[in-house]
């Protein structure tokens, strides 16, 4: 019987995308921003097109590059670093949006930033049903400033973009990590080459 080779697939599995938190949050943030654009700021500006077209780029660029991640490390890393970007340059433009505005912006111990988070919202609607719910509970609030539709929601935003791009540092950690010890398909294509001449020069 032949020993098993050190990988079973030339290409391992890639692809799963859809299992990854950063991609989960990402593609929130592209439905939550497109929501947002459409209520908030001119269709006709280009600050619209430029947000909506940032925050697509931070979702799609995560599933480019766990598509071709099978073949191409590299190729995996610098997507998913062009995601991380993309959500960084979307989260200039919701922090320029506010300040522009003369509106608050949160600090990130803000109380309201965990109950965001912890709320695990999965959809936009379920984003703005939160954001509904802190604005009644803000009218009615003493001890705090009111705040408006546009202001809440902004910051939503800016809560889910910084917990996405947190994941993505993580992943891209992670990615360096594996392609340092691993290396890329190049690397994998010899090995599997090696291991079948050892193989073969043993029968």
């Amino acid at each position: 019987m032949d020993d098993p080779a050190p990988e079973d697939d030339l290409i391992p599995p890639h692809g799963g995308y859809r299992n990854l938190k950063s991609f989960q949050i990402a593609d929130l943030c592209y439905d939550v921003t497109v929501r947002f654009c459409n209520r908030y700021i001119d269709k006709r500006s280009r600050t619209h097109d430029q947000m909506v077209q940032a925050a697509r780029s931070g979702s799609k660029n995560i599933v480019e590059g766990s598509k071709v991640s099978g073949t191409s490390k590299e190729t995996e890393l610098k997507l998913t670093d062009v995601a991380r970007g993309s959500l960084e340059e979307l989260k200039r433009d919701y922090i320029d949006y506010l300040r522009q505005r003369g509106l608050q912006r949160w600090s990130p111990n803000d109380s309201l930033c965990s109950e965001l988070i912890a709320a695990r919202c999965q959809t936009s609607e379920q984003v703005a049903a939160w954001v509904r719910k802190i604005h009644s509970r803000l009218q009615k609030s003493a001890g705090r400033d009111k705040q408006t539709y546009p202001e809440i929601a902004a910051n939503a935003a800016l809560v889910l973009i910084t917990v996405a791009s947190s994941l993505l540092r993580r992943q891209l950690a992670a990615q360096s990590k594996d392609f340092l010890k691993n290396g890329g398909f190049r690397e994998r294509m010899y090995r599997m080459r090696k291991h079948r001449r050892e193989r073969d020069n043993l029968r």
